[in-house]
């Protein structure tokens, strides 16, 4: 296959589309992943004798290999952006794509932490009273008083709080900033953990640090709220994505409007925030079987 092809992909993808590095590194390997198959299954080597059979063949390959739907979708949805770029650059004619169907797939609520279960772990003494304490305290409630992700609180910086208008700066998917407010108990943690920062001796521009002062890395802030959330749930995942579904779900379920919240996270579409409607439809029926005299 024709290198200077992904190469101009990728480009694209970060120059033009604004996708993190990650991002890109992904859609390189699930494309490698699919031009590996079709040249040794079909002995391709040039994009235009790909057709809509060949990519359908796949799809049922990686269905057969155990492959989750969802995964097989987003693998097609790389597929997808490429065959977009292929065409906005002339390099094809016709997208076989769109004779290809996406498998179906199980729709899945959002999980997150009840609302009692937050109050427990934010308002027990269960963090120090140290810097790492504090730290770590911090890292929770960014994100569930503010619902960034994980990539977007390792990128804050200390001048990204605006004290005086009691904000946050976030630069969120594509390089795209937003500006969320602080909550009270939020800012006095800030301002806490930045006063046992300074005395610990460290100076690095990024808000949230390690023990040793630098930069966190993901692990280490998974592991973090891996560790408190087991203390007060039982839900099998708890990782830093589920504090934000946590907090979409609760301003949610105390009537944010929708917009709203479509803005907080950082959504392109509301499409992806309506997902949290049906955490709430679900909320309510359970009040309802609970509270009514027929249920």
């Amino acid at each position: 296959m024709e290198p200077d092809l992904i190469t101009g992909f990728l480009e694209y993808l970060i120059h033009q589309k604004k996708y993190s590095g990650h991002t890109a590194t992904s859609y390189e390997t699930d494309l490698n992943q699919f031009l590996y198959y079709v040249h040794q299954q079909y002995e391709i080597d040039s994009i235009h004798q790909i057709n809509h059979s060949v990519i359908r063949s796949w799809v049922v390959e990686l269905l057969n290999s155990g492959i989750d739907p969802r995964s097989v979708n987003r693998k097609l949805s790389t597929l997808k952006t490429f065959y977009k770029y292929l065409l906005k650059e002339s390099l094809v004619q016709k997208n076989p794509l769109l004779k290809v169907q996406a498998p179906k797939t199980s729709k899945r609520l959002p999980t997150f932490v009840e609302e009692k279960g937050m109050k427990m772990l934010l308002e027990r003494e269960l963090f120090t009273n140290d810097f790492i304490g504090a730290r770590n305290k911090l890292i929770i409630e960014l994100l569930y008083c503010t619902g960034i992700r994980l990539s977007e609180l390792l990128g804050l910086l200390e001048s990204d709080v605006d004290f005086s208008r009691k904000t946050l700066k976030v630069l969120g998917k594509r390089n795209k900033e937003r500006i969320i407010p602080m909550v009270v108990e939020l800012e006095k943690s800030i301002i806490n953990y930045l006063n046992l920062k300074v005395r610990s001796g460290f100076s690095n521009p990024e808000l949230v640090c390690s023990d040793k002062g630098v930069k966190l890395y993901p692990k280490f802030a998974y592991l973090v709220v891996n560790r408190f959330l087991s203390m007060v749930t039982t839900i099998d995942k708890k990782s830093p994505h589920v504090l934000r579904h946590t907090f979409a779900t609760h301003l949610l379920n105390k009537g944010a409007d929708l917009n709203a919240i479509k803005e907080l996270l950082g959504h392109a579409n509301l499409s992806a925030t309506q997902v949290y409607t049906h955490s709430s439809i679900e909320r309510l029926k359970n009040v309802h079987k609970q509270a009514h005299p027929k249920s």
